[in-house]
């Protein structure tokens, strides 16, 4: 019977690295369908995006809600978890903080396709709003003041004003395909930064 324990171990942990795998892959599958279908996307045109069954799809979301909330954190996840990255690896604080905006500005894209979801069950996706300003605004915040220690930025930029301003330049964006967000978030942008000495 000890002789079996190790391979069980180890089954049990394949079993668990593949439904992982799985939910990942469900989770990227389903916000790009929901970026451009909706969140009302049918569970098959997902399943089908993520290369799964849609057994699989409802063995880790069982509702559309479940699955709606899920792919809302790992989209906050994700961006939250770029801002170190970037400030180790960009050639300036000021370009860390440009890329990890880019980052901001397609994870508002996905959630403006997930407004109606979430506005339809307040009580359902009450925390998420209070859990995205709790895992972003620290990060905005250091990668401004990276930028202001830099001299890139100025001082006195709030990370809420600038991810506020961000999300209300994103907003037009769903209803007139003529109008570019990225544009005037690349003017605030500038707007921001230190006037370079002669």
């Amino acid at each position: 019977m000890a002789a079996e324990g190790p391979a069980g171990e180890s089954s049990s942990r394949s079993k668990r690295s593949d439904a992982q795998r799985n939910r990942q892959t469900v989770l990227t599958a389903a916000a790009e369908v929901f970026v451009t279908d909706g969140v009302d996307a049918p569970i098959r045109r997902i399943a089908a995006r993520a290369g799964v069954g849609m057994a699989t799809v409802y063995r880790h979301f069982p509702t559309r809600a479940d699955l709606v909330t899920a792919v809302y954190r790992h989209q906050i996840e994700a961006c939250a978890e770029a801002g170190p990255r970037l400030l180790t690896s960009a050639d300036s604080p000021v370009d860390a903080l440009r890329q990890w905006i880019d980052l901001f500005v397609d994870f508002l894209v996905t959630k403006h396709g997930l407004a109606d979801a979430l506005q339809s069950e307040s009580d359902r996706f009450a925390a998420l709003h209070a859990y995205f300003l709790d895992r972003l605004l620290p990060v905005c915040a250091r990668l401004l003041d990276a930028a202001v220690e830099a001299g890139d930025i100025r001082p006195g930029t709030q990370p809420y004003e600038l991810m506020r301003g961000i999300g209300n330049l994103c907003i037009g964006r769903d209803n007139d395909p003529r109008y570019d967000p990225r544009r005037l978030i690349a003017l605030l942008l500038q707007g921001l930064q230190q006037p370079q000495a002669c």
